[in-house]
C-alpha cells in the first residue's frame, strides 16, 4: 500500500499541482489513491457513475465515444501529466466518455465524494480545483467536436 507521504510526493510531481498551496495539496491527498491499469482495461465507461478523477502519472489512455453503428471513436489520448475525468463535477455525475488504457497506466485517483465535501467546506480548494478542470473540460469538448466534424461532416470531393 502506498503511504500518504508518498501520495503527496506523487501529487507534487504532477502538473495539476503546479502553483497549488501546500495546505491544499495536503487536503487533497486525504482523498487520493494510487492505481494501476493494464493495457485494454477501462478506467471508466460512458454512462457509469463518475466517482473519481485521475491524474495520469505514466502511460496512455484513449478517450472514446460511441457512434451509432460504428466502433468506438477515439476523441483523444491522455498521457503522462494529463488529467482524466471531469464528469464527477457535473450532475448527474455520469461519465461522458469511455477511458481505456492503451498501455500500462499508473494514475493518482481522487474520490469525488471525499473531494467534493472538502471543496464545499474550503472555497479556496474548490476554486483551485475548478480552475484546473475548466480548461480540461473545454479541451475535451473541443476534441469531441473535431471528431464529430470528421465523422459527420460533408464528404470531401475527390
Amino acid at each position: 500500500m502506498v503511504q500518504v507521504d508518498n501520495l503527496g510526493r506523487i501529487l507534487e510531481e504532477h502538473p495539476f499541482a503546479e502553483g497549488l498551496d501546500q495546505a491544499l495539496k495536503d487536503v487533497m491527498i486525504g482523498c487520493a489513491a494510487n492505481e494501476r491499469f493494464e493495457a485494454g482495461q477501462f478506467l471508466f465507461r460512458e454512462g457509469g457513475d463518475a466517482k473519481k478523477f485521475y491524474l495520469i502519472r505514466s502511460g496512455v489512455v484513449a478517450v472514446e465515444v460511441h457512434a451509432p453503428g460504428r466502433p468506438p471513436l477515439m476523441v483523444e489520448t491522455v498521457g503522462d501529466g494529463g488529467v482524466l475525468g471531469w464528469s464527477w463535477l457535473v450532475p448527474p455525475h455520469k461519465w461522458a466518455f469511455d477511458a481505456r488504457a492503451q498501455t500500462l497506466v499508473r494514475a493518482l485517483s481522487f474520490d469525488a465524494t471525499c473531494l467534493t465535501r472538502k471543496m464545499e467546506s474550503d472555497p479556496a480548494l474548490g476554486y483551485q480545483v475548478m480552475k484546473r478542470f475548466v480548461p480540461v473540460m473545454a479541451h475535451r469538448l473541443h476534441a469531441a467536436r473535431m471528431q464529430m466534424f470528421d465523422l459527420y461532416g460533408p464528404a470531401k470531393k475527390g
